[in-house]
């Protein structure tokens, strides 16, 4: 399994193909709102943090922080997955981006178990 993983990598069409309008924007707003992370996110994770902000003034410019944050990030992650094309066609960069990926993951797992147990910590 492992090794299978390991030798996967992006398949790109160097065809260039015209999508309609109607299709891409049925596809983006079933990504949208057919997403269960898009409700936790804003409902439970920004809401609940907006939520301790007393003046009516902080929760305005925490919402103008969250929906400036948001556009920065996707306009970002749109433009920038077309620099990064030609890398990812390489199988070494996925393993270096998954490699990355699971030292963080680690990295978070360990923080959780010293978060539940303090004695595992090392000397």
């Amino acid at each position: 399994m492992v090794l299978f993983l390991l030798s996967q990598h992006l398949e790109l069409d160097s065809k260039k193909t015209q999508t309609s309008l109607k299709k891409t924007i049925s596809l983006l707003l079933v990504f949208t709102l057919l997403n269960p992370h898009t409700y936790l996110d804003t409902v439970l994770l920004i809401g609940g943090i907006g939520a301790n902000y007393l003046t009516m003034t902080d929760k305005l410019i925490f919402l103008l922080g969250c929906i400036s944050g948001s556009s920065l990030w996707f306009i970002l992650l749109g433009y920038g997955s077309r620099v990064l094309i030609p890398f990812f066609k390489k199988n070494i960069t996925w393993r270096i981006l998954d490699t990355i990926i699971a030292i963080v993951m680690f990295l978070i797992a360990y923080s959780l178990l010293d978060l539940l147990n303090p004695s595992l910590r090392p000397l």
